[in-house]
């Protein structure tokens, strides 16, 4: 791969809060630079966010995984091909397509399903990991640990897409103006055969959509319906579905969710159409941004993993 291809994004995202949930038509850079040496790495005070950033590579381990999905990193970690049969890599100056080996398995039988199952050509991977995962500089507070990936709720074009285009694209909005319901134009049943194709892998714990997505997922769904359990609503996914796995056999060291229980969850979404979330007041005072993480408040592997030779490319 090129060496533009792996380097991390322009350092103006860098700016974006890390709280903020990473939408899928946020747009990447055509032209990224690296980031610059840290004046202090071993300070430690310095956020752990800036020291993954700068690993472009995966470790040279054997695959781990290390703490749980907002607070840990991973060792050892697969880098998602950019194109497959079925699948094309978004938003590639984030160099965020990297996982646990068990996940990258996952999302390639997904591609085969969007095809088999919803007659989509094939689907667009957003952001999954950080070559080590760990903190991101911007979008995301979860996707640490190699298991989560967001899929674009935009079918892949029958075309091999350009950099360019990859950087560029925006994803479709599937979500009415007014918030209570997907739009018809542009949500078909094929997006509840593609998630529902997720939701049956055994391995996937929860998927995450917009609320007006999970309302229409418990109109539209047939038959068996056991699989929307795992679907939960959840902000900022008006664009894309999130994918979390359960923490993977012999990683003792990884800790994940409980499994979602309360049946389908088709009953409990009046909360999310309520005028206080749909409309919600602004604060009084602006909030804080959160402090940023440090490795001292990560599991003590990740030091490991951090500073563990480069796997080869």
């Amino acid at each position: 791969m090129h060496v533009r291809l792996i380097l991390v994004a322009i350092i103006s995202s860098a700016v974006i809060a890390a709280a903020a949930p990473a939408h899928a038509q946020d747009k990447g850079s055509v032209e990224p630079k690296a980031l610059p040496p840290l004046a202090h790495p071993d300070d430690p005070n310095t956020p752990a966010k800036e020291l993954f950033a700068r690993r472009i590579l995966p470790s040279a381990q054997p695959t781990k995984v290390i703490g749980t999905y907002n607070r840990g990193c991973i060792a050892g970690a697969e880098r998602m091909p950019v194109n497959g049969e079925g699948w094309q890599v978004m938003r590639l100056s984030r160099n965020r397509n990297f996982g646990h080996p068990n996940l990258i398995a996952l999302l390639k039988r997904l591609a085969t399903r969007a095809h088999q199952d919803a007659g989509w050509p094939g689907i667009l991977v957003g952001d999954i990991g950080q070559p080590r995962g760990g903190p991101a500089l911007s979008g995301h507070a979860s996707h640490q640990i190699g298991l989560d990936a967001d899929i674009w709720l935009t079918p892949m074009p029958d075309h091999r897409l350009s950099r360019n285009e990859r950087e560029e694209m925006s994803a479709v909005m599937m979500v009415r103006p007014d918030r209570l319901d997907v739009d018809p134009r542009v949500f078909t049943k094929g997006h509840v055969a593609v998630i529902r194709a997720a939701a049956q892998e055994p391995s996937v714990q929860r998927i995450f959509v917009n609320a007006a997505i999970k309302k229409a997922l418990c109109r539209d769904a047939r038959g068996d319906r056991s699989w929307l359990t795992k679907v939960r609503p959840w902000w900022g996914h008006d664009y894309h579905f999130h994918i979390r796995m359960v923490c993977p056999p012999g990683n003792p060291d990884c800790h994940g969710q409980t499994n979602q229980e309360g049946g389908d969850g088709c009953g409990d979404l009046d909360y999310w159409f309520s005028d206080a979330v749909l409309h919600p007041l602004p604060p009084k005072e602006p909030p804080k941004p959160p402090q940023p993480l440090t490795m001292a408040q990560l599991p003590p592997g990740c030091r490991a993993v951090l500073h563990a030779p480069d796997a080869k490319n």
